[in-house]
């Protein structure tokens, strides 16, 4: 078998540069919260694949669903002949998402993809140009979805220019003193200098930043932008692409506020390693483009459904709404009690199992360091433990281990981050 070098050298010659990785280390199997290397070497996994695995690795029930239906079907297209598992899981989403308005599904294949026919669905119901999004936010790397994505490096960087008629208001946020009053009052102050409120489509946000450093969205923030948008007409989207699927102690993190979206957007732990997004939403705005005039090739995919149904059961079955409050509180106690003995700990903040440590030079200025976290990424890794960071300034590691992982594993995992932080602080 190839050795870690062995391949990456080979991926240098066959892969773009761009199409980077966090670890030079290939990954031969994984089970649950833990993943083995093509050398043998073992790794506890806080990364879930980027908040892809919630239900962990290769889960028996997901397993046993996606194997189960590859002896009936594994693609047709359902735009052109559909399919039974297409339609129960759409059913499934239809009710679990927030709010009592009926509501449809539409099945794509990413995140990105799905903000992408959340707006033009938005567009389509009123007939307007105008999107705003928040700064430090991540839609997705597909050219409209940079146009709303809040943070330029790496991924706005070189690849304008983008779509017009976005505007930026800056995310809440205590630990940076920025208020939801400030947001709010930028929003307005958008209606006034750039775009009137009658022109806006859309308001796209993430109940918790995820690439912009793990910033959970005060309640009042999203109550005001329903109320803003009831009384504009503007449709409300939230993603919940990273949030959603019990990571935040709830079904999906807009229920930790107690609104209703219009359109919500779906993807990675939807259906537990397999590709499947969606855009769910109140059934009269979601039926406004004409049919035909929002699809794809493969999405709703027969074995990504089967895996979303099974993934559903699993939240269900094993109590993974409450299994990750109870994560949540202690990854949150024991990354404080990390921040009683590092100094370059600034804040630890989270919502449910969604946690994450801001690292700064000075606790009294606040100043990122993002070349620390860097190093605490690559020293993690050599120590046995996949960590990402993420953040506006590249400062913040963010932990998003799979809801299944024992306590064991998961304080294995973090007595390797401590002594990760005392190799390179």
């Amino acid at each position: 078998m190839a050795t870690n070098n062995d391949l990456h050298a080979r991926r240098e010659s066959a892969v773009p540069r761009g199409w980077g990785s966090v670890m030079p280390v290939y990954i031969d199997r994984a089970v649950n919260a833990e993943l083995w290397d093509v050398e043998g070497a073992r790794y506890i996994d806080f990364a879930s694949g980027i908040a892809v695995t919630n239900t962990g690795h290769l889960h028996p029930k997901v397993k046993a669903a996606v194997t189960a239906q590859l002896d009936h079907v594994s693609h047709t297209c359902f735009m052109v002949t559909p399919y039974e598992p297409a339609v129960v899981l759409a059913e499934r989403l239809n009710r679990a998402v927030p709010g009592d308005s009926p509501k449809k599904t539409l099945f794509v294949n990413s995140g990105a993809e799905a903000v992408e026919n959340a707006v033009k669905i938005a567009r389509y119901h009123t007939g307007r140009p105008g999107v705003i999004a928040f700064s430090g936010g991540f839609h997705g790397r597909t050219l409209f979805a940079l146009a709303l994505t809040g943070k330029v490096a790496p991924y706005k960087q070189g690849f304008g220019p983008f779509a017009a008629d976005v505007y930026h208001a800056p995310y809440p946020h205590a630990y940076r003193g920025v208020s939801v009053d400030d947001s709010i009052g930028a929003i307005e102050h958008i209606f006034k200098e750039d775009i009137e409120a009658e022109r806006v489509a859309a308001i796209i946000v993430e109940p918790v930043l995820g690439e912009g450093g793990f910033v959970p969205a005060p309640p009042e923030l999203l109550q005001r932008l329903r109320t803003l948008c009831d009384a504009t007409g503007i449709v409300l989207i939230v993603d919940e692409i990273q949030t959603g699927f019990a990571r935040t102690g709830r079904l999906f993190a807009l229920e930790h506020a107690g609104v209703e979206a219009d359109l919500m957007t779906l993807a990675k732990s939807l259906a537990g390693g397999f590709p499947l997004a969606a855009v769910t939403g109140k059934a009269e705005i979601m039926d406004a483009p004409h049919p035909g005039g929002i699809g794809g090739t493969y999405g709703g995919s027969p074995v990504g459904c089967a895996a979303g149904l099974a993934v559903l059961d699993v939240i269900e079955e094993e109590g993974l709404v409450a299994r990750a409050q109870v994560l949540g509180e202690l990854l949150m106690t024991e990354l404080r009690r990390l921040a009683e003995r590092f100094a370059v700990i600034g804040e630890v903040r989270g919502l449910g199992a969604m946690v994450a440590m801001e690292l700064v030079s000075d606790r009294a200025t606040k100043a990122p360091a993002a070349d620390l976290t860097k190093a605490l990424v690559q020293r993690a890794g050599r120590n046995g433990l996949v960590l990402l960071s993420c953040g506006v300034f590249g400062n913040v590691i963010r932990i998003l281990a799979p809801l299944t992982a024992s306590e064991e594993i998961v304080r294995e995992g973090l007595a390797i981050l401590d002594e990760s932080l005392t190799d390179v602080v």
